[in-house]
């Protein structure tokens, strides 16, 4: 499955959304959303327990978090207001995941509060847990297997420099420990590769993790659950690159599930899976506008957002297509880098980009932020963090979070004499 780059709005639609909302804005496509949503439930609908928690982190917006609860989805999240965030839109219980790391007592007790499902990421967190909230019922542990996690293709990552997850022996001790204290259902937790575009990577995470599941059940005798394979499956960034097949993927889990987990007598194992990047990634955009050219050694086109509404360029020097809207069949024979207005000269969107020649006013759609997009905005600079708009499946659209104003960002000041002095 390859992948083509089509912005999902056209130019006029972008100028009728741009007399409500001034760029720069993030837009999401619902209908392709719940779409892909129902694509991933299918994939694994062989399994009777399978659920995606959708990983709060990657875009913490409640009307995205809605449309993802009615196609079936619980949430993943990792933190105090994470948690808050999935309690206003009314998820509760087993409908959440909360795995953190180094995590306050506060976070343990609002999920405890919650009645979440909790996955301990280090032993030490089975007495945390019972001093600051109690054992529940139902729990999951973390697991990190060391050494580098490798498929066909290569090394994929290197779980034994990750700070996260217990070693076997120790997920063994937490399980027998945890049984002593009243646990009753165990589940397991595992993340050992990012963004990967390759149908392998779940099918082999499975089978490491069912594998485990079998020795741990036999070792302490717990009863297991559910078996969650987290996040990692990614999204094609680049145009050609190819895509992921969540069908191969889900038949690939099955597999495994068949040969190892059934014969081990654990048919009734749940899937859970954590994915954020591939559920949101490709609906959602940056649309900003064209406002500065400037021709010294290099062409630049200067655009009114910058890496604090989109920092995955400048951090990782990531892909994200770019879009001229209106000019889609123009040739591309301008280079240009894109750049945005922070005193930071990695603050580039792209560089050395062959695009149709840009004029100021020009609109320009950046693909695949969906996921990991507006949500690691900041403010160095003052900066301001961009709104987010829905594009409804009638072609309306919605404003569903307005952008920052200077109120906004001098609002934790309001204990100091200067608050008032700024006209506050």
């Amino acid at each position: 499955m390859t992948n083509e780059k089509k912005p999902f709005i056209t130019l006029e639609q972008a100028q009728a959304i741009m007399a409500d909302v001034p760029t720069p804005f993030h837009i999401y496509d619902e209908k392709a959303i719940r779409e892909n949503a129902r694509r991933v439930q299918q994939a694994f609908a062989w399994n009777p327990g399978y659920k995606e928690y959708f990983a709060v982190k990657a875009t913490p917006n409640p009307y995205l978090l809605k449309i993802l609860q009615e196609e079936g989805c619980g949430v993943d999240c990792s933190s105090y207001t994470e948690l808050q965030l999935s309690e206003a839109c009314d998820f509760r219980g087993r409908d959440i995941m909360f795995s953190s790391n180094e995590t306050p007592a506060e976070d343990m007790r609002k999920a405890w509060d919650l009645q979440a499902v909790i996955n301990l990421d280090d032993l030490t967190h089975v007495d945390f847990l019972e001093r600051v909230a109690g054992i529940p019922p139902v729990i999951s542990c973390r697991y990190n297997p060391g050494g580098v996690f490798e498929l066909g293709n290569g090394i994929m990552d290197n779980p034994g420099d990750s700070k996260y997850g217990m070693t076997e022996d120790q997920m063994a001790e937490a399980y027998t420990r945890l049984l002593q204290k009243g646990a009753k259902e165990f589940g397991i937790h595992a993340f050992l590769a990012s963004n990967t575009v390759t149908d392998d990577y779940y099918p082999e995470l499975a089978g490491v993790l069912f594998r485990l599941a079998v020795r741990l059940h036999e070792k302490t005798g717990a009863h297991i659950g559910f078996i969650n394979l987290s996040g990692g499956v990614g999204i094609p960034y680049q145009p050609g690159q190819r895509a992921n097949d969540i069908f191969a993927i889900g038949e690939g889990v099955r597999k495994q599930y068949e040969d190892i987990l059934v014969p081990a007598g654990m048919g009734d194992v749940a899937i859970y899976t954590e994915m954020g990047r591939y559920m949101l990634g490709p609906y959602g955009a940056l649309v900003t506008t064209a406002i500065h050219e400037k021709h010294i050694y290099k062409e630049y086109i200067g655009v009114d957002a910058c890496a604090a509404n989109l920092m995955r360029p400048a951090m990782y020097g990531a892909y994200h297509h770019i879009t001229v809207l209106g000019k889609e069949t123009a040739p591309a024979d301008h280079v240009y880098d894109i750049v945005g207005g922070l005193c930071e000269n990695n603050d580039k969107f792209a560089i050395d980009r062959a695009l149709p020649k840009i004029d100021r006013g020009d609109v320009l759609f950046i693909h695949d932020t969906g996921a990991h997009g507006f949500s690691m905005g900041y403010n160095y600079n003052g900066k301001l963090r961009s709104a987010e708009v829905l594009l409804h499946e009638d072609g309306s659209h919605e404003l569903i979070r307005r952008a920052e104003t200077p109120a906004d960002y001098f609002a934790t000041l309001d204990c100091t004499p200067f608050y008032k002095k700024m006209g506050f």
